[in-house]
């Protein structure tokens, strides 16, 4: 029998495939054109600026600078930049990646550990030096905020606004293994090099760096699978901008030089005063940018429902179809992003077809049919195989809409309240993730009205050989 299971894929906790960026502050601030200065920037920020413009990565004629924002912080241009003008060029020898790890005094011990476990020992270790044990990334590291709305800061009354979600399951099996690779990497690092490590390292501290490294690290970059860059990280994300190509790139120093720079452009024209933004990530479903940076967006196709499907090990004909739908650029457990108001992906009717072939259909997995047999499935295989994978799906659709606490109608009588932020990200997560379960429903509802109108394999294989005119009918020929 096919297995279906309606839940989140767990995405790679540690595939950093997005420059994050979002720094948030717990005092929030709204700036008014026309309206009175910016409140100055906190001293850390002033700190850290002038440590950047002794060493020249920066100076008082730089197109932005740090300010205050309604994010928190943010890159406010000091004058108009063009589209596609540089606004910041940060040399090599002031990123954080794990080069700059395997170079500091816990280098040593750090050798052979996951990237991101070594770059968040190297934060935790700035973080907690003592006032008198100077370091020039404690500038950095103070401006770093302690959390951000990232659904793995959250409390337990918190998550429970998203119960029945996947953002939940996500969320909490990214804390899981958050938590597994800390006790790893206490046992074997931490604990052994105490005079490395003279402060106590808690799993906050850990999840904090893990924070820190999943909403800012930026990736993409030549030769760079994770790095930050400071000051850079400033800047904030705009829904508005809908190209994220170009916006930043590492290039040489110079004709002659192998130093390397990180080079952040604008991607749109901005006046002197107002911020410079980016697009973090077209291809994020707002669970994803709730998990990773802590905001979301109204646009629809951010909503997005991931449906697992399964071929299940006891089916009697595993081994033929797996080994169609590896030859076809599928697995056993297969996963399926569907986008609110977006067709269904490709691949997805012929792989439930093959999970839900049996009976007098399972012909097709004879060996004749192996380098066709996916062509038969792009189309309806058979009445009774169709109404298998309606019935199916509409099932697992409705099985996860009665895991939600709220309805719909209930999630729209709550937006525009006094609600925090979280909670406004919580209603948004729930009531986007039902509204693609419904329609996914609709477009299986559909299909179950017409499952009498599709021409079925059968049908097609007999019109192929000249057997079915053209209303259907059987042709005969008469003995001659």
């Amino acid at each position: 029998m096919a297995t279906f299971l309606p839940t989140f894929s767990t995405p790679n906790p540690l595939s950093f495939r997005s420059k994050s960026l979002l720094l948030h502050y717990n005092k929030r601030f709204t700036v008014k054109c026309n309206a009175a200065p910016p409140p100055p920037l906190p001293p850390a920020v002033q700190t850290f600026w002038k440590w950047l413009s002794d060493e020249k990565v920066v100076s008082s004629n730089s197109p932005a600078k740090p300010g205050i924002v309604a994010e928190g912080l943010g890159l406010v241009a000091q004058r108009d930049i063009g589209r596609n003008e540089v606004v910041l060029e940060v040399p090599k020898k002031f990123w954080i990646n794990p080069d700059t790890v395997s170079a500091s005094e816990i280098g040593r011990v750090c050798d052979g550990l996951k990237p991101w476990i070594s770059v968040a020992l190297f934060l935790i270790k700035e973080k907690l030096r003592e006032d008198d044990d100077y370091s020039p990334w404690r500038n950095y590291i103070n401006i770093l905020p302690e959390s951000t709305d990232s659904t793995i800061f959250w409390s337990e009354e918190e998550l429970s606004e998203i119960e029945g979600t996947q953002l939940l399951s996500t969320t909490l099996s990214v804390k899981e293994y958050v938590k597994n690779e800390f006790l790893q990497v206490q046992e074997q690092v931490i604990l052994p090099n105490t005079k490395l490590f003279p402060s106590p390292i808690t799993l906050d501290d850990f999840i904090w760096a893990f924070g820190i490294l999943r909403s800012r690290a930026f990736s993409r970059l030549r030769g760079q699978n994770l790095v930050l860059i400071p000051i850079a990280d400033l800047i904030n994300h705009s829904p508005s901008i809908t190209k994220e190509d170009y916006a930043y790139e590492i290039k040489g120093a110079g004709l002659f030089s192998r130093d390397q720079i990180f080079s952040l452009r604008s991607p749109i024209p901005v006046k002197a005063g107002q911020q410079v933004l980016i697009q973090y990530d077209l291809n994020k479903s707002n669970a994803e940018l709730a998990l990773d940076y802590g905001f979301i967006e109204s646009t629809v196709d951010r909503n997005t429902y991931t449906l697992t499907l399964q071929i299940s090990d006891s089916d009697p004909y595993f081994d033929d179809k797996l080994d169609i739908a590896e030859t076809n650029g599928t697995k056993a457990v297969q996963y399926f992003d569907i986008t609110l108001g977006r067709p269904l992906p490709p691949k997805m009717l012929p792989y439930l077809r093959l999970v839900a072939l049996g009976g007098t259909d399972s012909f097709l997995l004879e060996s004749i049919f192996r380098n066709s047999v996916w062509d038969h499935l792009e189309l309806p295989v058979s009445r009774d195989n169709e109404e298998v994978i309606c019935q199916v799906v509409r099932t697992a659709c409705r099985s996860a809409l009665s895991s939600y606490r709220t309805t719909i109608e209930e999630d729209e009588k709550l937006k525009g309240g006094d609600i925090n932020r979280r909670v406004e990200i919580a209603i948004a997560i729930r009531e986007g993730e039902k509204k693609v379960l419904g329609h996914i429903d609709g477009i299986f509802e559909e299909r179950e009205k017409e499952l009498d109108e599709y021409e079925y394999y059968q049908e097609r294989r007999l019109r192929d050989l000249g057997l079915v005119g053209e209303q259907g009918d059987i042709i005969f020929w008469e003995p001659k």
